[in-house]
Formats: C-alpha cells, structure tokens, sequence
C-alpha cells in the first residue's frame, strides 16, 4: 500500500511518501494505527485518545474522504490501494 503524506505530516516522517506490506482487507483504521506505531510522531496527529482516526486529518481513498465513505475508517483496503492523508487545514 503506497500512503502519500502532505504538508506538514511529511516532515514528521521525512518524505513524502512511504509503502507499507499490509495485508488485504485491512482497514483505514488499522493502517492508522500501523502508522502511528512505525512512525510515533505521527500519532497524536492522526489518531485520538481512543486510538480513532482523529476528526482533524483527512484520509483519501482514489479521491475520497473516507467520512463519505459507507463504511467511513472501517472501509477495507485493498494492496494496490493509494492512500493520502493531510494534516488539519485552515484558511478562509
């Protein structure tokens, strides 16, 4: 699974993207845990106090939030999945 990290998610990791060898069916929310495990400064940032995807970062499948998606971050992936996932963003 390749996940692609943008702004400033990418330097607490130090690139722009990484491959993960996660298992078919694996869902959104335990690939965010995956995460914050491999790279623990990360997980405050996309995980909550109960070990949820935080409601201030946005995870994308093909295109999609997966707030939209039926299943939301129980929505299992697939091994040629491309993830993106960006920090909280402001602005107006």
């Amino acid at each position: 699974m390749r996940i692609n990290f943008y702004a400033t998610l990418r330097s607490a990791i130090g690139q722009n993207f990484v491959e993960l060898p996660l298992a078919e069916g694996t869902s959104v929310v335990e690939l965010a845990r995956e995460i914050a495990r491999r790279w623990p400064a990360l997980g405050d940032r996309i995980l909550d106090a109960e070990g949820e995807i935080s409601g201030q970062v946005h995870f994308m499948i093909g295109g999609r939030n997966i707030r939209w998606l039926p299943m939301g971050s129980a929505t299992p992936l697939s091994c040629d999945e491309v993830i993106d996932v960006f920090p909280p963003t402001a602005g107006g």
